[in-house]
């Protein structure tokens, strides 16, 4: 029989000390993406400064801040915030990038079929225009009428005087 333990072996069971997570990828990412948006905003620098100044205040005048040492807990505050924030800003950037790869792809695609469609059309102007050369003009039809005209008054008249 074979060892469960192989790796070679087929159908064995992983056992796992943690269940494994299951996560909709879509729904993460436009998280990331929104939590990208809001800080990306003037309104979230202007509350962050906010947040910092006041507690300068509250560590420099030792209004009973909770930082025994002065700005250790900002400091690990802020370099939280910086270690989540930098890589869901790099997933929004990452989504962003592949949908402005499928649209470029769609962007040729159409630039494409529209080049294709100019092409065609060039083709059939200058077809049409090959066909008019031999098409008789209004000014052409016109002199040739002003000829028989004149050709048939001259006969009228030579009719007249015989």
């Amino acid at each position: 029989m074979a060892d469960k333990n192989r790796l070679d072996t087929p159908g064995r069971r992983r056992t796992e000390w943690m269940p494994r997570m299951r996560m909709d990828q879509d729904a993460f990412g436009s998280f990331a993406e929104s939590f990208a948006r809001l800080m990306g905003t003037a309104g979230f620098l202007f509350w962050m400064t906010l947040l910092i100044v006041f507690w300068f205040f509250w560590n420099i005048f030792d209004l009973g801040a909770p930082d025994r040492w002065p700005f250790a807990f900002l400091t690990l505050a802020l370099s939280l915030q910086a270690s989540y924030a930098a890589p869901l800003i790099l997933l929004a950037q990452n989504r962003q990038e592949a949908r402005d790869r499928v649209s470029l792809e769609h962007d040729r695609e159409v630039s494409a079929q529209s080049r294709a469609d100019m092409d065609f059309l060039a083709r059939e102007i200058a077809s049409l225009r090959m066909r008019m050369s031999d098409v008789a003009t209004r000014d052409f039809i016109r002199s040739e009428l002003r000829e028989l005209l004149a050709e048939l008054q001259a006969e009228d008249d030579g009719e007249k005087s015989a």
